[in-house]
Parts: C-alpha cells; structure tokens; sequence
C-alpha cells in the first residue's frame, strides 16, 4: 500500500511517499481504507524530534493520527464493527498511521462515523474533539454560567473547544485576528480579543478555566488571569511529573519533566491555581459520545482546506504556517 513515511527527525524534513507492507489484522483490529486523515501539529511535533521523550517512536514511521474511512477487514474478537462500517478515529500512540491507504485499529479506539459529515468533516474531528472532551468534560467540569479563556479560537482545537463550553453552559473568551470574529461568533464566542492588538491580560480577570494551547509566555499571563481555585490545561506542555506518572514514563523522563515544569509549577502553586498538562488519549467510547452532539448539530466541524493524499507535505506545511481556521484535512480516496 501507499503510505507517507517519516525516516528521520528534522524541522526540514519531508514525509516520504512509498509503498510499505499492508497492516497485519490482530483479533480485536478493523481493518480500514482510508477515506480521509486529519492533520494536525502534533504531527509536525513527531516529525521534528521535539515529542521523542514521550513518544520514543522507531523510524520509519507512517504518520497520522485522524481518520474517517470504511472497515474492510475485522479481527475474531471484534463485537462492534462489520466490514462496510464507516468509522471515524484517533488510534492510540504507537498504533497512528493515517497517512496511508489502509490502517488497523484496536476497535475500543473507533466510533461509527456522523451521519451528517463527509470523510473529509468527519476526519477532522477525532484528535481535536478528544482533547476538548478530555480537558472539559473529564478533568475541569465547568459549571453553568463559569468564565472559560480559550486561547487562539480559530485553531482545530479551539472552533471545537468554543462549542463544547458554550454547550456546557459557559461564558466564552478567545483570542484570534479581526477576520475570524464572525465565524468564532458563530460558534457561540461570547469575548473576542484580537491579539494583534490587544493583550488578553488586560482585558480578562477571575477566570474560572483557561484552555492554554500557545508558549510559556501566554501560559504565565493565563494564570494570572485565573481567579484562586481555577484551573489551566495546557496541552502545549510543560509536561508535568504527575503525567509522566500516568504514562509510566522512565525515571529519567520524570526528572527531565519535573524540571520543565518546576518554573509554572510554582507559580500556579504561588497564585493557588490548579495547573495541569493534558496529552489526550485515543478513546472510542468518547468518540461515540462526540458523535451524539454533532448528530444533534450541537458540534460542527469547521474544514479549512482538503489537500489531496500527494500534497500530504503541503498540507502538513499549511498546518505548521499556523493560518488555518479549524482542520486540514487530506483525501486519500
């Protein structure tokens, strides 16, 4: 099969597109053409060296960790998925490999795919949406009527973390440029603050949770901005010990991680803030219940631009010049 592969870390390094074995079918995997895949930094993070602590990958690796497609194949053990499904998923760390014709999936990590979404919607979602569910429906909880900062609104995470909150019931703020107002607006946006003029710290106070997506900078003036009690996810690091212990990391990664973070640490610990780094994690069952919202309009998913399955660098460029609203996405099929 076709698939673009990863030989070696470097910022200037291209995905290669070459023929590698098909996927080998275990007895709880679906087997899945790929439709589509959904792009996003953390690829680029892979492909750079910077997650090699965390994610000690061997190379050559197929990159990707979105995708929407059809289930071909099921191992003995599969109860939830028939050949001819559509599917929707984020495989699990050292399982990704999106950016390929075919891929197989542990069927705990796969969903049925919206009704009402395209492969090309649909593969936009899983990555995102997991993180946004993780950071606010299982860790902060925000409670009806609470003032939640969402930091850059236009991203992939952000359009979707913008809908979750206000469907929980929060007052929303982000911040993006002035010509993305009307579609942040759209997705319930309550405070829009343009970064290219203004600074977020001067306009907002007592926030009860901060979705930190950005560098160490903009993750200190978050905490600030948080009222005594409140929360900050970061899912742009520093990484924390206590998520080194959740990933049962080497003893020699915990210090490096404690180090990182010791500075943020005790700043959030001096401003009695709740400070914690959230890597998400692939999860079917989420994933189903992510389905449920887009199904009943409550999520929408917000597409930039679909590249076909050769320009798979390209679109990975686009990503990284940071000027998308919402996904990249490539059409494989």
């Amino acid at each position: 099969m076709k698939a673009f592969t990863l030989n070696r870390y470097g910022k200037n390094e291209k995905l290669q597109l070459t023929e590698v074995a098909e996927p080998v079918v275990k007895e709880n995997d679906v087997l899945v053409e790929v439709h589509a895949a959904g792009l996003n930094l953390l690829d680029s993070k892979i492909k750079t060296g910077e997650f090699k602590l965390i994610l000690p990958y061997k190379l050559p690796l197929v990159l990707g960790h979105d995708v929407a497609g059809i289930v071909i194949k099921v191992g003995s053990k599969v109860t939830k998925f028939k050949v001819g499904d559509e599917i929707y998923s984020r495989p699990s760390d050292f399982r990704i490999g999106t950016f390929a014709e075919f891929i197989a999936i542990d069927e705990k990590d796969v969903a049925h795919k919206p009704k009402n979404l395209s492969m090309e919607e649909a593969a936009s979602i899983p990555l995102v949406a997991l993180t946004v569910w993780q950071a606010l429906v299982e860790k902060a909880k925000p409670k009806k009527g609470q003032k939640v900062f969402i930091q850059a609104g236009s991203g992939g995470v952000g359009t979707i973390a913008i809908q979750l909150a206000k469907h929980l019931g929060a007052t929303v703020a982000t911040t993006a440029s002035e010509q993305s107002f009307d579609l942040l607006k759209s997705l319930g946006a309550d405070v829009l603050i343009d970064y290219k003029k203004q600074d977020f710290e001067d306009v907002l106070k007592d926030y009860d949770l901060v979705l930190n997506s950005q560098d160490k900078t903009t993750l200190e003036k978050s905490l600030r901005i948080t009222k005594p009690n409140g929360k900050v996810i970061s899912i742009s690091g520093p990484p924390t010990p206590d998520f080194a212990k959740a990933i049962q990391a080497p003893w020699f990664v915990k210090i490096i991680l404690s180090l990182i973070s010791s500075g943020i640490r005790k700043t959030a610990k001096k401003l009695n803030v709740d400070y914690s780094f959230l890597f998400m994690r692939a999860e079917g069952k989420q994933l189903q219940e992510i389905t449920k919202l887009i199904e009943s309009g409550v999520i929408k998913p917000v597409v930039d631009k679909v590249f076909p399955f050769d320009q798979t660098n390209d679109a990975l460029s686009y990503v990284e010049s940071g000027r998308s609203k919402g996904k990249v996405v490539i059409n494989v099929k």
